[in-house]
């Protein structure tokens, strides 16, 4: 799979751009705050129908503008797909596949599938539990559209008890509604439940090799999901915990609560690791997540890398190089001297500039 080009049109700063992509790597340089970010999130919005920096549509389409358009052509097996997104400030996404319209906007997932890596997933393993979860989220839902469907259910559902338990305050025979309630919450989260733990469980046997090499065989590297209730007793917790939760307004327990671990030697580095041990383990993470959607799709993703190689030492720079290898790349920096310093191939350049770019020759 790879991406043949891209047009966007008044899309946040650019009022129109075309271009046209290799199938390996391609380079997007500029002073910062040019407009190479954007260029990114526009295919991450195409392929997963939303922001990598959970942004609102509206904040998507350019100033002064009404609406924003995406327009990508894709490739898989010699054969040509179209997708077509039409951005609006205050409606819903309108979304084509080969001038079909989609019914839903999870329709698009499984077309094409990317791993995106910022400067801000080197914080993944400090931050809270909330990036840890949306990181397994937004992988399980290019993977498996039941996932996706479990999840979207799960959320609506979760919302509709929490409104129950904030109502219940004035309507007491709102209580009736609970159990029912309860019962297809905790459906929905078993099966969150049981997917996510399957995807941790594939995901350790990827990158624990990765990041035994990164770190010259010095670390074992091992993620821990820590589900907040079990598939087993969900329900259960759900029904004796009504007090606390009517009292609160809120749903204490359930996947919406979960988290994951990464252990070093044992060692749980989100409190006790060093910057340079999370880092590092965060870029492991990434190569793992590429190498996980390979085996489940059978084809490669597509890489989006946001700058980050400035935020890596001259070695860790050269092991992701090397490891990207054979999967079209789109890669963001302020200059190409890492590139030219280690000799590393590059098929196209493109300078960003206010908006504008212009392919340069190498």
């Amino acid at each position: 799979m790879i991406i043949k080009s891209l047009e966007i049109a008044d899309y946040r700063n650019y009022e129109s751009l075309e271009i046209q992509f290799d199938k390996g790597t391609n380079i997007l340089y500029g002073d910062n705050a040019q407009g190479k970010t954007n260029i990114l999130e526009s295919v991450y919005v195409c392929a997963t129908t939303k922001s990598h920096r959970s942004a609102k549509d509206r904040d998507l389409i350019r100033f002064g503008e009404d609406e924003a358009h995406i327009k990508m052509m894709i490739e898989n097996d010699d054969v040509r797909t179209r997708i077509d997104m039409h951005i609006k400030k205050n409606k819903n996404k309108g979304i084509a596949v080969d001038g079909i319209a989609l019914r839903k906007a999870s329709d698009l997932f499984g077309y094409l599938n990317v791993v995106f890596f910022s400067p801000e997933d080197l914080q993944i393993i400090k931050n809270g539990p909330a990036e840890r979860r949306r990181f397994v989220d937004s992988e399980l839902c290019q993977l498996d559209k039941i996932y996706l469907s479990d999840l979207v259910n799960y959320n609506k559902v979760l919302n509709q008890r929490n409104r129950i338990l904030k109502d219940m305050a004035f309507r007491a025979d709102y209580e009736q509604f609970l159990e029912v309630i309860d019962d297809q919450l905790s459906d929905y989260g078993r099966n969150i439940i049981y997917s996510r733990r399957e995807f941790v469980g594939r995901l350790n046997t990827i990158v624990s090799p990765i990041h035994e090499k990164l770190s010259g065989g010095r670390e074992k590297l091992e993620i821990v999901y820590e589900p907040d209730v079990t598939e087993d007793n969900f329900k259960d917790i759900l029904s004796q915990t009504w007090d606390r939760d009517k009292k609160n307004k809120s749903t204490g327990n359930g996947p919406h609560r979960d988290d994951i671990s990464f252990m070093i030697n044992d060692v749980d580095i989100r409190r006790f690791g060093s910057q340079g041990q999370q880092r590092c383990a965060a870029l492991s993470l990434k190569l793992a997540e590429i190498q996980l959607v390979e085996n489940i799709t059978g084809s490669k993703p597509i890489l989006l890398l946001d700058d980050v190689l400035s935020e890596l030492d001259s070695n860790r720079q050269n092991y992701l190089l090397n490891s990207i290898s054979g999967i079209q790349t789109l890669i963001t920096c302020t200059g190409l001297d890492d590139f030219v310093k280690n000799r590393f191939h590059i098929d196209r350049v493109y300078r960003v500039c206010a908006g504008h770019i212009i392919e340069k020759g190498m």
